[in-house]
């Protein structure tokens, strides 16, 4: 694996994945990512024909584009565990839970995870932190692929925590991430574009104030997961 393209948080922006095509019809690439965080956006929770229509469009994506992974994000697994949170649609949750159960059918195997790994890139919603790994794993050194097959197959108990992948904010040195030989790229901060902090790249630039104006740049990257670098698309 090499060249991966990023799709950052959707939160109900269908338009995303039209955008994405017309970039990769024009451009050579080994796989892409999902950062997750499909649904739930300012003031949208009533609107659920744009929740069907957000997942509508994500399958035929994935139907396009079979070499997609999905990074599962803080607001699709709050539907899924019933766990509430901000923008959580008591309205929308039957949607999602199928909406998320179809898209799962169409993806490949593994490709629905809350952490992927390829060479010494990781994606993730949040960051995978020391903090968290700490309280998995004990302080010992530990065997990257086998670590995050464990966080894989973890319940809502561990992950439903400020330090998890799902839910990290190591932004500006907040949380320690784990492992500095690994490039981590992830979403869930906005941010007003791609910004690399070490190695921190931050994508959450697609989403919105509460006006619905953008607060990011709305830029696709293409990430090297060999060279550990990325470039805008």
């Amino acid at each position: 694996m090499s060249k991966i393209f990023v799709i950052p948080d959707i939160h109900l922006k269908p338009w995303m994945f039209e955008k994405a095509s017309e970039i990769l019809s024009k451009n050579q690439y080994d796989a892409i990512v999902l950062l997750g965080d499909l649904v739930d956006d300012w003031g949208k929770g009533q609107n659920i024909a744009l929740y069907k229509e957000t997942f509508d469009v994500a399958i035929d994506f994935v139907k396009e584009h079979p070499e997609t992974y999905w990074c599962y994000g803080n607001h699709d697994v709050s539907y899924l565990w019933y766990a509430m949170e901000t923008g959580f649609s008591f309205l929308a949750r039957d949607t999602v839970v199928d909406g998320i159960e179809n898209l799962r059918k169409v993806m490949k195997p593994g490709h629905v995870e809350y952490i992927h790994r390829f060479d010494k890139t990781l994606f993730c919603h949040g960051g995978l932190t020391e903090s968290f790994v700490i309280q998995h794993f004990g302080y010992g050194e530990q065997d990257m692929d086998s670590m995050i097959s464990k966080i894989n197959s973890l319940r809502k108990e561990d992950l439903w925590k400020d330090n998890s992948p799902l839910w990290a904010r190591p932004q500006g040195g907040a949380m320690r991430l784990y492992d500095k030989d690994y490039l981590q790229v992830v979403g869930h901060t906005p941010v007003i574009s791609a910004i690399q902090e070490g190695n921190l790249l931050s994508l959450d630039n697609f989403s919105t104030y509460r006006d619905g104006n953008p607060y990011g740049d709305q830029r696709f990257v293409f990430v090297d997961t060999l060279e550990k670098t990325w470039q805008f698309a």
